[in-house]
């Protein structure tokens, strides 16, 4: 079976067939073509660190992405990438746009081709070579091919800045996502975000009408999803679901979940195995992720009972860990408690944010979350008498999990690798760029 991973920036759910109204109608047609996962989960709410797992099927703490790229962060072992694997198994691996998990040159990674435009291409703005890269992904899939092929689209949509929304839609009538306050700076910048998501949808449809007009149709799995929630403060960058919480489908011949949703607990770790076993290859003993086939084929109901996330640097250090079960949510911080604003994109809304006192909060050292009666994480429970004991639980069992996997934040501070930008500080800028 060859394998389409069509990625977008910054989405997390925001997209039409999670219920949202977003113009983002031939990812509707997707969904009613595939299975739907309504609980499927990022292991990082930052770009490279997110990416890094789904592609290597391991923890960030344990493949080494413990920030972005672009500010010197790298895996430990590039083979530990998925298409270094493809590639001994004699699938043709290629890469158009965005990849982020090595900077400059993603020549580095292993892909066999690499078919990116380049966005001098283009006359429009940095959003608008999705569109161009689409086409090149479209091209591709009309060429004979040999051997079975792994194709990874990244797109730049939806991440900020985001294309001027005003000729396309009108910002009055429009809600921007909770828990973001609503006024007309948030909708107006919400409605952005709409157009960007537009975009992002308008390549997705050019390359499922190649897949389909290329006789690959019934032979190939299609894969979309996200890195994680929406540049937004509490959600990108956090472990809120509204920060690691992602839209993911996925579509394939003979699928019996065909145009359904399910609600099995899954994580982006997961999409390694699965990929693997589409594709009939032998998964390395050291992944972290379980396939999704058992519940795609309705053998089970759920392969695990709880996920994790991290946070370690994105501009700043800021340390923080996850357990999520179906029901219970345990957040641990390990840093200083502090709001860092550059680990927050730069928006109208976090300025507004900022103005009324946002930054002067602080993170407790634990969040416990009961999400069956407190879907929107806002009532602390660690100090609840009555939840006492899962308390003590999702804590040993976070720990556990940290231990089994060698997380280095157990033993104290992890230190950024000789060369890495990391900000100083976190003095307040209203605008902070150089986000990937």
């Amino acid at each position: 079976m060859n394998i389409i991973y069509m990625h977008t920036h910054d989405t997390g759910r925001y997209i039409s067939p999670y219920g949202y109204d977003v113009p983002t109608q031939n990812l509707m047609e997707l969904a009613k073509e595939g299975t739907v996962f309504r609980h499927a989960f990022s292991a990082a709410p930052t770009c490279s660190p997110s990416r890094s797992a789904l592609l290597t099927g391991l923890y960030p703490h344990t493949n080494g992405m413990f920030g972005l790229a672009h500010r010197g962060f790298r895996l430990h072992d590039i083979k530990s990438h998925i298409v270094n694997l493809l590639n001994q198994n004699n699938v043709e691996t290629v890469l158009c746009g965005v990849q982020h998990l090595v900077h400059p040159d993603p020549c580095e990674i292993g892909y066999q081709r690499i078919i990116t435009k380049k966005p001098n291409e283009t006359d429009g703005g940095h959003q608008d070579i999705d569109e161009q890269n689409a086409r090149s992904v479209a091209s591709y899939l009309m060429e004979k091919k040999d051997n079975p092929f792994f194709l990874s689209f990244g797109m730049v949509n939806t991440h900020r800045d985001w294309p001027d929304a005003e000729s396309e839609i009108n910002d009055n009538y429009v809600m921007p996502p909770f828990p973001i306050y609503d006024n007309a700076g948030a909708r107006k910048d919400y409605a952005a975000y709409l157009v960007s998501a537009k975009k992002a949808d308008r390549a997705v449809g050019i390359v499922m009408d190649a897949l389909a007009k290329s006789g690959h149709h019934e032979d190939t799995m299609v894969i979309f999803t996200t890195d994680h929630g929406l540049a937004y403060p509490n959600m990108k960058c956090n472990l809120y679901d509204t920060g690691i919480g992602v839209s993911l489908i996925i579509k394939y011949p003979g699928n019996p979940k065909k145009g359904l949703a399910v609600d099995a607990l899954v994580s982006h770790l997961d999409l390694f195995p699965t990929i693997c076993e589409a594709m009939g290859v032998a998964v390395p003993s050291n992944v972290q992720g379980s396939s999704l086939f058992p519940v795609l084929s309705g053998e089970r109901d759920e392969i695990r009972d709880e996920i994790h996330a991290e946070v370690t640097f994105h501009a700043v250090y800021e340390p923080m860990r996850c357990i999520r079960t179906k029901r219970f949510k345990l957040i641990r911080y390990f840093g200083d408690g502090e709001y860092h604003p550059s680990n927050i994109d730069g928006s109208t809304v976090k300025d507004f944010m900022a103005e009324h006192g946002f930054l002067r909060q602080k993170h407790p050292a634990l969040l416990l979350f009961d999400l069956y009666l407190d879907p929107v994480e806002r009532i602390n429970l660690a100090g609840n008498e009555s939840y006492s004991d899962i308390l003590e639980e999702l804590k040993d069992r976070l720990e556990n999990w940290m231990k089994r996997t060698n997380d280095p934040l157990l033993t104290g501070r992890i230190e950024k690798p000789a060369g890495a930008i990391v900000n100083k500080g976190s003095c307040y800028s209203p605008r902070t760029e150089d986000f990937e």
